[in-house]
């Protein structure tokens, strides 16, 4: 069974000798082993220790967004049709 930390969410290695919640070791002090919401030593711990991992963005030209998007444009617009002849008139009463 794996526990996670109580700060951050990640794998929880260690616990709070004060609160007793589940810390990984980036969130726990050293020198009095209470996490980061306990501790009260001047030892600033650092929470930055692993990388911030972001999605990859893939560049995309401008020109190539510009067909996608004609092509989209192009795709949506309905087919002419044949305008449709307004109905006759009715014939009228017959004048002498």
């Amino acid at each position: 069974m794996t526990f996670t930390c109580n700060i951050c969410g990640e794998e929880s290695t260690r616990i709070c000798a004060r609160c007793t919640k589940d810390t990984c070791d980036n969130h726990i002090c050293s020198k009095c082993l209470r996490c980061s919401d306990c501790c009260e030593c001047e030892i600033a711990l650092d929470d930055a220790v692993r990388p911030v991992v972001r999605p990859a963005v893939e560049v995309v030209p401008e020109e190539e967004i510009a067909e996608e998007i004609a092509e989209a444009m192009h795709e949506r617009e309905p087919a002419m049709e044949e305008p449709i002849a307004p109905p006759a008139p009715e014939p009228g009463p017959e004048r002498l």
